[in-house]
């Protein structure tokens, strides 16, 4: 285990004085107790909770630490688990407003530009210059029919979450030139390299919830009133849920659902818009495609995660 890894081997349920009188937010928080360095510290460390504390309170963070799959994905789909919102309500309401078909024209529009920008380049950073740009140029769109619609499915707030989405997604599919040919000659399989880059590499590590009553998961039973920390980039990785969790596998049977923890968020349909998109202009604008000379993407972050830049030769 790691030095820092400052878990509980044998919690003790909190009492009622230990749960927080106030609603526990939808936005991940720092977990001090988890390691904060390279991947293969990260990732053991998952594995460490997984098979030696599924269910374990950790005093630092005020939380449970959840880290197999099957708790995790009770965590986000059982209604005895909230966060903040309830069915029916106002917010709950706009949280599942359909994207609008308008900002599918967009997001191809938005996409292509970008592309073509970078296309007669020597090199280029992708993340700098792609990845930040997509979703901040599609949110900023004008328009009531469009714009409206979208800020209202609260998409502005995950900007920066589908540009890490979309980085890994990148660095995924560009990591073997033998991917990037294999989506050019058969584009309806860009959704699922999408969705098993969400698997392996999440945007967002860890998601809050708390229970509203006892709930028994497979390492034991949370008490009502519990603040829960969701490790979904944990769970991603859980071999009694995937084979062979740790390899990129477009073709992969079924990677799940844990993208990003929100459920019916538009954001999710967008930022799949976006990677649908953004890969198709990417390849047609720069069919030869490739890194740069030595680079090797590096991704970094224990909260939310990603390649910090993604050097490419655009002209290969």
């Amino acid at each position: 285990m790691h030095a820092d890894m400052h878990l509980t081997p044998d919690p003790v349920p909190p009492g009622p004085s230990a749960v927080p009188p106030t609603p526990v937010s939808h936005r991940p928080v720092l977990l001090p107790g988890l390691p904060t360095g390279n991947e293969h510290e990260l990732y053991e460390g998952y594995r460490v909770l997984r098979e030696e504390h599924p269910l374990t309170y950790d005093a630092s963070v005020g939380a449970w630490l959840l880290s197999r799959y099957t708790d995790v994905a009770t965590a986000l789909n059982d209604l005895r688990f909230t966060h903040g919102h309830r069915p029916g309500d106002d917010a709950c309401a706009e949280h599942l407003a359909p994207v609008p078909q308008p900002m599918r024209e967009v997001v191809k529009r938005t996409a292509y530009v970008l592309a073509r920008r970078i296309a007669g380049r020597e090199q280029a950073d992708l993340v700098e210059e792609f990845c930040k740009w997509l979703p901040s140029g599609v949110v900023g769109v004008r328009g009531r029919t469009a714009g409206r619609a979208l800020l209202a499915g609260r998409c502005v707030a995950q900007v920066s979450v589908r540009e890490k989405a979309l980085a890994s997604f990148f660095a995924n599919v560009l990591d073997h030139p033998d991917r990037v040919a294999a989506l050019r000659a058969e584009p309806r399989l860009i959704a699922r390299a999408w969705t098993e880059s969400l698997r392996r590499d999440p945007p967002v590590l860890v998601v809050i919830r708390r229970t509203s009553a006892r709930v028994t998961l497979s390492g034991g039973t949370l008490p009502a009133g519990a603040t829960v920390a969701c490790l979904i980039g944990a769970a991603g990785r859980d071999p009694e849920r995937f084979r062979e969790p740790d390899r990129f596998d477009m073709l992969r049977g079924d990677p799940g659902q844990l993208t990003y923890g929100l459920g019916g968020c538009p954001a999710v349909a967008l930022a799949a818009m976006e990677a649908q998109y953004g890969l198709r202009a990417l390849t047609e604008a720069m069919p030869r495609l490739r890194w740069a000379e030595g680079f090797r993407p590096v991704s970094s972050g224990l909260i939310t995660r990603s390649p910090k830049s993604l050097l490419v030769r655009p002209r290969g």
